[in-house]
């Protein structure tokens, strides 16, 4: 058996016009891009596809006639326009796939297999009507194989490339012409690859010439390689598409982790980060027409008690539809932001007093609609505060604090209400506060405190023991007292870690005391309401008591009268938890409360403490005076120890001390000072 050899100018001319058919078939499916012709659409897909069927059925018989076939040999007809048929079909289909808006990998690699086949199918219908006389035909399985993924792979390379720059603007024509190429390349090797698999009887060998086999080997092998170097380009082609398909994931991946961290993962509202972009927009253009905006800083009234009662989940669905009915509401020229828990910001552009203030009944009309949350019936309401663009500042930062500072107005006015912002004292006093609070957690993190110590007294006025009393360092306002910062303390919860630092400098001082045999001990110190319900409360004294080996009770933990009867039993289980560790107990304020007397049996104490309001109008014979021998009386039945505090002038000592007051503890006898003052003093008052 042989193979058949080649003429090759004709090889030459069936490449020529597989390129030229291919060029007329792009130029044909190019017009579907462009609007005049789009109504032509199905019409001009359909003349492109048979173009390109035609560039494939005269390129295989361009290159038969280019083949040495002995004489006698035929065409079948029917089949000869059947194969026509089957490569037109697959055109048809290849030029569909190219000009749809997107060419996925799975649609181009099913598209290439289709075209590919088409083109091998077109090939070896034609080879089926081709008969010689006396002559059978073979096939060659495995390169039968690689001819059609020749045509598989040229097919794909020339769909990916025709789809890739279908709409570049330069070089069109040059682009046009190497899609030509490749698509003739395609049909061009897989013709005379499927050639190379066809061989003949050995009759044909006599009309063959040692000469023309040489010649048909090497123009074979010129073809093959081609056809091999266009394999490896589509799989360059398709590791190059997949890249590109994920950069493209990426990139959008991306875009969207930067959309999140300008937007709120709950509401879907844009976040504080945002809110600052988009006002330094706002502002550039308002300063420019000289127009006004309004800051509306709206916070939920008693949201907490929403997550308590129902659950914090309920609580994010009522965020996410009160979010969802503002942002209905809204109008082109305004923007809600959500910048904190239940805290959000509206910016309404060109927007004066009167129009901001209409708007803020508007939105706590609308906050206050019923919300069907979960077959739950839900109401809530909310503060807004006002700041006005330029009045009230021209910077994100000044804006979003006086609309606070206005909206803690609202609050302080009974919530449910809107306050715009006015330079006033008391505002000033909220915004200082404000102020004081955010530098209090550098303070408690830098530990910025210190304790005073003030000194009690006994009757005799011997010094008896000292109350520690902290003040701050502040770094610009000085020394501070309590007064300006206690609240604060006890609002964020910072109280807790402060009090703990507290109570280590008390017991570090007892340590001291004891060892040089100072007469100043005990030391009391104040526990707040939150600290005296603190889980860790025990833990840390026992820690405290072993790390500096002071006995427990040079030790007094004083807690006001409300915090001991805010939980009566509670309360009585842990004085009696600390009075077990060995430390006193005193109750701070006695007399403010209205049922102390009913459980003052009850309570494991120490001491009672005499609110100072009782010794404002002391005077002999006075009714203040019959009342603190009442008290006096029965604490001194109960066996507790009586300390007055807030003695300021000779005649309430002289009175108290008459009455049979254990301790005095005030200004007439001793002020709050530092540690080393103290022992100044107190050696002078020896001496």
């Amino acid at each position: 058996m042989v193979h058949v050899d080649y003429d090759s100018t004709l090889v030459i001319v069936s490449i020529l016009v597989a390129v030229a058919t291919c060029y007329a078939a792009v130029s044909m499916e190019e017009l579907v891009f462009k609007a005049a012709y789009k109504k032509f659409e199905k019409s001009i897909l359909v003349t492109s596809g048979l173009i390109l069927g035609l560039a494939i059925w005269a390129m295989h018989f361009v290159g038969m006639l280019a083949s040495h076939l002995p004489e006698g040999y035929n065409f079948d007809v029917s089949l000869t326009i059947l194969s026509y048929l089957v490569g037109a079909i697959a055109s048809i289909f290849a030029v569909w796939l190219t000009t749809r808006p997107t060419l996925p990998m799975p649609r181009l690699i099913l598209g290439a297999v289709f075209m590919g086949l088409g083109i091998s199918g077109m090939h070896y219908t034609g080879m089926l009507a081709l008969s010689v006389e006396h002559h059978q035909m073979r096939y060659d399985p495995l390169l039968v194989i690689c001819s059609i993924l020749i045509a598989i792979c040229g097919s794909g390379l020339s769909f990916l490339f025709v789809f890739k720059y279908k709409t570049a603007v330069k070089y069109r024509t040059g682009l046009k012409a190497i899609v030509a190429v490749l698509m003739a390349l395609s049909i061009v090797g897989m013709h005379y690859t499927g050639m190379a698999a066809t061989s003949f009887d050995e009759s044909i060998a006599k009309v063959l010439s040692a000469a023309q086999t040489e010649q048909s080997v090497l123009l074979f092998t010129i073809i093959f390689i081609t056809s091999l170097v266009f394999v490896a380009g589509f799989a360059v082609a398709v590791l190059e598409a997949r890249l590109e398909q994920r950069n493209l994931q990426l990139t959008r991946i991306n875009r969207e982790l930067a959309a999140q961290s300008l937007h709120d993962s709950l509401t879907k509202l844009p976040n504080r980060l945002f809110l600052t972009d988009y006002a330094e927009v706002i502002f550039s253009h308002h300063r420019l027409s000289e127009q006004k905006a309004a800051f509306l800083y709206i916070d939920l009234d008693r949201f907490k008690s929403v997550n308590d009662a129902f659950g914090h989940h309920i609580g994010d669905q009522l965020l996410i539809k009160m979010a969802n009915r503002l942002h209905d509401k809204l109008t082109p020229s305004q923007k809600l932001f959500r910048i904190g828990g239940d805290e959000f910001v509206l910016i309404s552009e060109n927007t004066d007093m009167n129009e901001a203030m209409q708007l803020a009944e508007e939105i706590l009309h609308f906050i206050q609609e019923t919300y069907l949350i979960a077959n739950k019936e839900i109401n809530i309401s909310a503060s807004l505060g006002i700041a006005m663009y330029p009045e009230h500042g021209t910077n994100v930062q000044d804006l979003l604090i006086n609309a606070d500072v206005a909206m803690l107005a609202s609050k302080e006015q009974g919530r449910n209400t809107y306050t715009i912002f006015h330079s006033m004292s008391d505002q000033q006093d909220v915004r200082s506060q404000s102020k004081l609070i955010n530098d209090l957690y550098k303070a408690v993190e830098e530990q910025q405190f210190v304790l005073f110590y003030q000194p009690k007294f006994t009757a005799n006025y011997e010094i008896c023991g000292v109350e520690a009393l902290i003040r701050w360092k502040h770094p610009s306002l000085g020394l501070l007292t309590p007064q300006m910062f206690i609240e604060g303390a006890e609002k964020t919860g910072l109280i807790i870690p402060m009090g703990y630092w507290a109570l280590e400098q008390a017991c570090q001082q007892i340590q001291k005391w004891e060892q040089s045999n100072s007469p100043f001990y005990p030391i009391a110190v104040n526990l707040s309401a939150l600290q005296f319900e603190n889980k860790k409360l025990f833990c840390v004294l026992e820690k405290l008591l072993e790390k500096y080996q002071i006995q427990p009770e040079h030790l007094i933990l004083e807690i006001t009268e409300s915090t001991a009867m805010h939980h009566i039993d509670s309360s009585i289980r842990t004085l009696e938890r600390l009075r077990k560790l060995g430390i006193k107990i005193a109750i701070d304020d006695f007399g403010t409360g209205y049922s102390s007397f009913l459980y003052l049996k009850d309570l494991p104490i120490d001491e009672l403490k005499i609110d100072r309001g009782f010794l404002t109008d002391l005077q002999p014979n006075s009714k203040e005076e019959a009342i603190l021998e009442s008290i006096i009386h029965l604490a001194a039945k109960l066996g507790l120890v009586v300390t007055a505090e807030g003695v300021e002038t000779q005649q309430q000592a002289d009175i108290l001390t008459s009455l049979g007051c254990n301790q005095l503890q005030g200004y007439l006898l001793g002020i709050p000072v530092n540690v080393e003052s103290l022992v100044l003093n107190q050696h002078h008052h020896f001496a």
